[in-house]
């Protein structure tokens, strides 16, 4: 069965959809900064290893706002694509961009799980037979409860849940494969929160390296003389 093969750079395409601001305003199932840190994350890993990305949006001008800088940082020469429709699948540009791609595996990260994500994902897996692996930590819902719910909905319908950061480790799979190791640990220390954190006290404290931000002089200590 295809879903057991794990996610190459190869044999995957990842699709963004609507990550704008009046969209994130409603998400409630997440820490919204999070979010944007998750979906930056997801972004920086797609374009190290060289993942057609396609971004899509509603109603940008009328509601939703501009995609996050952050993201389009990422991509600064990549077109939007824009929409009316809640279901990305009913846009034919964006049939057409997943299409040339020609790979059946589709990450997806989305506002929101319960209306775009869910509509996207049943539409693009039933009458096209696309894979669909969904981010859940770099989606979120109005609610905790929308959020879980549309997850389990997906499930039950074939599509495969997945976090941001296995996806970037299963894209470089083996550490030995150095022309993206250190792309991918500038991720994680930037990304990827107390694990980050590990590898920078890891690099400095017991491989003795050098710290990745160069500061002033450290003064002190100096005690008060009583």
């Amino acid at each position: 069965m295809s879903n057991r093969e794990v996610l190459t750079p190869q044999n995957s395409q990842l699709l963004f959809i609507d990550q704008q601001p009046q969209m994130a305003f409603g998400v409630q199932s997440i820490d919204r900064q999070t979010l944007k840190n998750n979906v930056v994350a997801l972004a920086k890993a797609a374009k190290v290893f060289n993942i057609p990305t396609t971004i899509t949006t509603v109603e940008t001008e009328s509601f939703s706002g501009n995609t996050y800088p952050e993201l389009l940082a990422v991509f600064p020469d990549k077109d939007i694509l824009e929409r009316t429709s809640m279901n990305s699948w009913d846009d034919q540009n964006v049939r057409d961009a997943l299409a040339a791609n020609k790979r059946k595996k589709v990450v997806v990260s989305g506002l929101w799980t319960e209306v775009c994500n869910v509509t996207f994902a049943l539409c693009a897996m039933r009458e096209a037979d696309y894979e669909i692996y969904m981010v859940a930590d770099a989606s979120g819902g109005t609610s905790v409860d929308a959020h879980k719910y549309a997850m389990d909905r997906m499930i039950q319908a074939g599509v495969i849940p997945i976090t941001w950061q296995p996806v970037m480790l299963e894209w470089q799979r083996d550490w030995a494969r150095k022309e993206t190791y250190d792309q991918v640990m500038a991720i994680v220390k930037e990304h990827s929160g107390a694990y980050g954190m590990g590898v920078d006290y890891a690099v400095t404290h017991v491989h003795k390296g050098p710290e990745r931000v160069k500061h002033g002089k450290r003064m002190g200590p100096n005690p008060v003389k009583s």
